[in-house]
């Protein structure tokens, strides 16, 4: 567990630095903005390839990704009858799921698979199965209900393989699975572009936690309450339970998917709710909630699993 802890505490203490270097005014919403697209569209993906080349991806999506999805299907199920059940429209009601089971496996996740657990990898299967599926039909579903017209079948095929991660993550599974090695004129770009990653998505977060809005009036406790205890609680149980017992996963693979499904709920839902002008204050506190309560949920998992 020591080992997790000073992962941790290598997070946090750059999360800190980026919230220093926001509070001096050194970078603003804008510099946070070009951190976090450069290592959306460049240095995370690079990261993605140079450590997935050498994996075994049978692990990778194999039992890990089962209990992934089970806890993601778990609890936004679970939201979606709540929201059935108190009447909340559509375009909401979307909004209110990905609150309860979109992790924030770019920001926190690969940074925490890194360092804290020790291999960048292991963050893949909460990727995928975001990338490939809950943000596809959360979309899809958004573009239905509050779009005149129906999006094409090309624009919601092509959603999933247009993302800089979801590419890199299956460029990198498919040279493991084909035992291929990059050309050293290739890796070594690779590998210092995708150094950068990890720093870069810590301070951007950072900034973000220091200038970015915080909760307000708008949003019913018990809406609040809702959607974080699903996130927080029943993600990660239901992925544990499901790994431990369904797919008899243990060791390392039981705790990154348990403490991975514990992660807060992603920004980019906030920019969701923003673009279709759903929830919008309902996904600000969420993310906001579930942040402060990650620290203590995965120092508790760590506690048990680690």
């Amino acid at each position: 567990m020591g080992g997790v802890l000073e992962g941790f505490g290598t997070i946090a203490i750059v999360i800190a630095l980026g919230a220093l270097l926001a509070d001096r005014g050194i970078v603003d919403l804008a510099g946070q903005r070009s951190l976090s697209l450069t290592s959306f569209y460049l240095a995370s993906p690079a990261l993605l390839v140079t450590v997935l080349e050498d994996s075994d991806p049978s692990r990778v999506l194999s039992g890990p990704l089962v209990a992934t999805a089970a806890g993601v299907v778990v609890s936004a199920g679970s939201m979606a009858v709540i929201a059935r059940v108190r009447r909340l429209d559509a375009g909401t009601s979307v909004v209110a799921t990905l609150c309860s089971a979109y992790v924030n496996a770019g920001n926190l996740g690969i940074p925490i698979a890194a360092y804290a657990l020790g291999d960048a990898a292991l963050v893949v299967p909460a990727l995928l199965m975001q990338l490939l599926v809950l943000q596809p039909l959360a979309l899809t579903v958004l573009d239905v209900v509050t779009s005149p017209r129906r999006p094409s079948l090309l624009k919601i095929l092509s959603r999933p393989v247009t993302n800089p991660l979801t590419i890199a993550s299956f460029g990198g599974l498919l040279l493991a699975a084909t035992d291929t090695e990059l050309p050293q004129v290739v890796h070594a770009p690779l590998a210092l572009v995708g150094g950068m990653a990890v720093p870069a998505m810590l301070i951007a977060y950072g900034v973000a936690l220091r200038l970015g809005p915080l909760p307000g009036r708008g949003v019913t406790p018990r809406a609040l309450a809702t959607v974080t205890s699903l996130k927080m609680v029943v993600q990660p149980v239901a992925a544990y339970l499901v790994g431990r017992f369904g797919v008899g996963l243990g060791g390392t693979d039981l705790f990154a998917v348990t403490l991975l499904s514990a992660l807060p709920t992603a920004q980019n839902v906030f920019v969701v709710a923003m673009r279709y002008e759903r929830g919008v204050l309902l996904a600000r506190d969420a993310i906001f909630v579930s942040t402060l309560a990650s620290a203590p949920v995965a120092i508790g998992i760590s506690a048990l699993l680690a």
